[in-house]
């Protein structure tokens, strides 16, 4: 679920800091600019776990800062293919269910992958696996909150990086509204739930 990446970055150290130690104000600056930020291919930084090396520091002209080539390793939520997670159930559309894991919400099991038979009830907002049993079927709706375990099959990122107008204020208006709308990093592509309302058979999704 977690990995330690590898990560190099330039972190610019204001004039007003320079009372810290220096390791402590680069420390400072790589949290604020990475922790619960998603970086495309990589995934959801969550802390910095310690600093490798530092190169040589710069001050350039007309800029009071310090300006140093940092290389460091970062704590990454990036979960990997085919690993199970335990979550709880956020919302459903007919899209499919929208899971929880606590530090991370876009987690999507798509209608497709839901166990056999499955349906979207319209009026409950949720949706229902239609258990078989001796007595007969029954509904075992996926309720708010409830916890399920997952596979996960498929990641997609997205990158969010803001682009320039393309030269009317309408088109450019529609651009940033649908660039506003980006989820960065999306576990989706599930393969099937598991544990679903405690029921004890093994179907993973």
């Amino acid at each position: 679920m977690f990995v330690l990446t590898e990560m190099k970055d330039t972190v610019r150290i204001p004039p007003w800091l320079f009372h810290i130690k220096f390791n402590d104000a680069v420390i400072e600056a790589l949290n604020k600019k990475l922790a619960n930020k998603v970086v495309h291919n990589v995934g959801l930084c969550i802390a910095l776990w310690d600093i490798t090396k530092l190169e040589d520091s710069y001050i350039f002209p007309g800029d009071g800062a310090s300006h140093t080539v940092v290389h460091f390793r970062y704590v990454v939520f990036r979960p990997f293919m085919d690993e199970i997670l335990t979550g709880k159930t956020k919302s459903c559309s007919k899209e499919g269910v929208h899971v929880s894991i606590g530090i991370f919400d876009d987690i999507l099991i798509p209608a497709d992958a839901m166990p056999h038979p499955s349906r979207f009830d319209d009026k409950e907002q949720l949706w229902a696996w239609e258990y078989e049993t001796d007595d007969g079927k029954h509904d075992l709706f996926m309720d708010i909150g409830e916890e399920i375990r997952f596979r996960v099959v498929d990641e997609v990122f997205v990158d969010t990086t803001p682009t320039g107008p393309d030269g009317t204020a309408n088109q450019s208006s529609e651009i940033k509204d649908t660039e506003t709308k980006k989820t960065p990093y999306t576990i989706v592509k599930i393969s099937n739930i598991s544990a679903i309302l405690g029921v004890s058979s093994m179907i993973l999704s």
